[in-house]
């Protein structure tokens, strides 16, 4: 069992940058590959990010990539997503997620993670 707990979201200026960070309970913490994941009003969630349990391995939606920086440290149980240059259409709530699993799995699909976290709103204005 992961309970999971995003914070560092806020109100942003296009161009501006946030770090958000999303802090895991239990033991088994680097056993587990992460996602950071996104939902806009009136749209669905979708990918953002993720990580493998090492580190080792990251994957990216192409609308971030060279903008966001996922990255993990298993010995605080912490994973976090700095997001640069940020856009208007980066506005959405911000969830964090977790899967069981220790390969270098970077899974983008919703429906792989068990677990989820309440999710932070980041605002980007224009």
């Amino acid at each position: 069992q992961v309970q999971l707990v995003e914070s560092g979201g806020g109100l942003v200026h296009a161009g501006g940058s946030l770090r958000l960070s999303c802090a895991a309970s239990g033991r088994t913490f680097s056993s587990y590959a992460m996602g950071w994941f996104r939902q806009a009003p009136g749209k669905e969630r979708e990918f953002v990010a993720a990580i493998s349990w090492s580190g080792g391995s990251t994957a990216y939606a192409d609308s971030v990539k060279g903008r966001f920086t996922m990255s993990r440290d298993n010995a605080k149980n912490t994973v976090y997503l700095q997001m640069n240059s940020l856009k208007p259409e980066d506005t959405a709530v911000y969830y964090c997620a977790a899967v069981y699993y220790s390969g270098n799995y970077v899974p983008a699909r919703i429906a792989s993670y068990n677990y989820w976290g309440q999710g932070t709103q980041v605002t980007v204005s224009s």
